[in-house]
């Protein structure tokens, strides 16, 4: 079984690190799948436009996600018909299917060998407690005019006591996809640098400056494409939402044309990819849960059949169940918040983004602004959040070795900094600091992906210490910053 996601499981193109000072008109600083959109989106804008990654771009969590393509997202519309009102439902119900067939275009129109499959999409009850949840959500897509058919059996024979599926839908290769954008997206304006990582930036009166190793970028625009946004003030993201996290396995199967996600925890969400299917499950708040082999395990042994992968991915969740696509600061812009669902709210982010970029009206844009008002669901899950965020940051100090650890990793103080050791299956130490360089939690060890995780705002690490997901910006390596 192979710990890795397996899209990462490819060969990509590699880009060079940037080494100087250099000068652009927009900084797009993510090199995920929502950044490589942006920078397709903005092809034929004439001014400088560069991309930076600090890793490889695609790498992050767009590599860990299950690659649906799908506008039926659980209950989502009878949750913002509630918390917001008819209208924004049904302006969130337009977003998606227009960014889903402008997707779809671009694929096919630029050729791109993504292994797109057109799929009917499936939500479900197992249990009569939960059918109620699946009747509003077909109404309510009733009422937008969507054809919608109901079933009592899914097409891998589970039966439910009451699903839905809709038509329209797509699964994908999310890395092959991004690697094609971004190969189409470079022109002699258009740049994109891997192995750059910006770990400050400083506003003056009419531009920005953005610091990457004992170099500097100065630019008129930033878009933070990155999955978490890394700093603190002035929007004060860490209080915007929290970290869900899930597990997935892949295992041999028959490709069945399908996806399907049920109504509540425990949460299964299938999908299929040439000979393997892929199940997601054991999704919880980051802050809470943290025995990665037991999370694992429990879809372990669910499945019949031999693992060959097997991942967990970080999702962060707003309050309100919109995401978070547009200006925080004056030309300052920001992307995220997907709520589960990047593939397709990253193509939405992308069509707002460049409309905003270009002085164009978007039609969408209001509804996912990040500075919008409150709503009762957004005061009552920021209590939730600032609690769970409060509890992790307190466990991650005082309950430093957790019993299901068996003493691997181990811990030590040396000149009044903890560092973590993690012993192989070789005999090798991996030594680490295990503070968190964003806001100071303690990190989790994660014995199956072999990483440290925070608890509190979703950094990973891997066994040697580079940070290989955000929002820190700097490694815990004995020998780093």
């Amino acid at each position: 079984m192979k710990t890795i996601p397996i899209w990462q499981d490819i060969k990509l193109k590699d880009y060079p690190s940037l080494d100087k000072d250099i000068e652009t008109d927009i900084l797009i600083i993510g090199g995920g799948i929502t950044g490589i959109n942006l920078l397709y989106a903005l092809k034929d804008d004439k001014r400088k436009i560069t991309l930076v990654e600090r890793n490889k771009i695609g790498m992050g969590v767009t590599s860990r996600s299950t690659a649906k393509i799908t506008f039926l997202q659980q209950n989502i519309y009878s949750k913002l018909k509630k918390n917001f009102n008819y209208d924004t439902a049904f302006k969130y119900y337009k977003a998606t299917k227009e960014a889903i067939n402008k997707m779809v275009h671009v694929i096919n129109e630029e050729k791109i060998a993504c292994d797109l499959q057109k799929v009917d999409s499936y939500y479900y009850a197992l249990s009569k407690t939960n059918v109620n949840k699946v009747n509003e959500e077909q109404n309510i897509l009733k009422d937008f005019g969507e054809k919608v058919y109901e079933i009592t059996e899914l097409p891998n024979k589970i039966k439910v006591e009451k699903g839905i599926y809709v038509k329209d839908t797509y699964v994908f290769h999310p890395l092959k996809y991004v690697d094609a954008l971004a190969k189409i997206s470079i022109t002699n304006n258009h740049r994109i640098y891997e192995n750059t990582n910006i770990y400050s930036i400083e506003a003056y009166d009419d531009y920005f400056i953005a610091y990457f190793d004992d170099h500097k970028i100065k630019c008129q625009q930033i878009v933070l494409a990155c999955h978490y946004p890394y700093f603190l003030f002035p929007y004060v993201f860490p209080l915007k939402g929290y970290i869900e996290k899930s597990y997935v396995i892949a295992q041999k199967s028959k490709n069945l044309p399908f996806s399907a996600i049920n109504v509540k925890n425990p949460i299964y969400s299938y999908r299929f990819y040439k000979d393997y299917g892929l199940t997601l499950s054991s999704s919880h708040n980051g802050s809470f849960k943290n025995n990665h082999e037991d999370n694992f395990a429990k879809l372990f042994n669910v499945s019949k059949d031999k693992i060959a992968y097997a991942w967990s991915n970080n999702d962060i969740m707003t309050l309100d169940n919109l995401p978070y696509i547009g200006p925080i600061m004056d030309n300052i812009y920001i992307a995220t918040g997907y709520n589960t669902w990047g593939m397709t709210s990253s193509f939405i982010a992308s069509l707002a983004l460049r409309d905003i970029l270009q002085n164009k009206t978007n039609k969408y844009a209001e509804i996912f602004a990040p500075k919008r008002g409150l709503t009762k669901d957004k005061i009552l899950n920021l209590g939730i959040s600032i609690a769970s965020s409060g509890y992790s940051f307190i466990d991650s100090k005082v309950n430093l070795n957790k019993s299901y650890y068996n003493n691997n990793p181990y811990f030590i103080k040396k000149d009044n900094v903890t560092l973590g050791i993690y012993v192989d299956s070789d005999n090798k130490k991996h030594i680490v600091k295990i503070k968190c360089p964003h806001l100071g939690c303690n990190l989790l060890f994660n014995k199956v992906e072999k990483t440290w995780e925070c608890p509190c705002h979703g950094s990973v690490f891997n066994v040697d210490g580079k940070c290989i997901l955000g929002p820190s910006n700097y490694d815990i390596s004995i020998n780093g910053d």
